[in-house]
């Protein structure tokens, strides 16, 4: 068991903080996501930095002062931003918040970090009053984990489709802040 599920597992309340990014932040979140990439878009210096001035959510979770994960969240009207998903659900939904990716580091999964962040970008999307939050799960290649985390989490899935050049399809899926949101589509 590694230390740090050794110390959840003593019951031993480690200092877990969500906070904004910064540009100290970038070489983990460029690491942490490459390491990922595999289930993620690509991402350099340039994109973080549209990322940190084009988010509606940027934040880094840290675990005892150590960076663990991060998660990026858009709204709705960025003409400029060219993921097929993104774009879908710009067709779909007038107002909308948008999880591009949460992304944990391996050692700080099945911790609760990842509900701790939806439940976070929820009571952001109430508290701004965006009707509708979204995402996408990978269906080819089947991530069955994932599509239960969100089936967990509130969400339904709206549409499908077909993304880079036709080696992945996505289940996009919403999760309505006001009810009956999802099916507006």
């Amino acid at each position: 068991m590694s230390i740090i599920k050794d110390l959840f597992s003593k019951k031993q309340k480690p200092d877990i903080l969500v906070r904004d990014v910064t540009l100290q932040d970038i070489p983990f979140v460029l690491d942490l996501n490459e390491t990922n990439v595999e289930v993620l878009s690509p991402m350099d210096d340039e994109k973080f930095l549209y990322f940190t001035g084009n988010s509606e959510m940027f934040q880094v979770v840290t675990v005892d002062g150590v960076p663990a994960a991060f998660l990026i969240a858009l709204r709705e009207g960025l003409p400029d931003y060219k993921s097929e998903n993104y774009i879908w659900f710009s067709k779909q939904y007038e107002s909308f918040l948008y999880v591009d990716r949460i992304v944990i580091a391996e050692e700080y999964r099945r911790l609760g970090l990842g509900k701790m962040l939806y439940e976070g970008v929820f009571r952001h999307a109430e508290e701004t009053g965006v009707p509708v939050v979204t995402a996408e799960i990978d269906i080819v290649p089947y991530n069955e984990t994932s599509l239960k985390f969100h089936e967990a989490m509130g969400f339904q899935e709206v549409g499908q489709q077909v993304i880079r050049g036709g080696e992945i399809k996505v289940s996009l899926q919403a999760r309505p802040i006001s009810p009956g949101q999802a099916e507006e589509v």
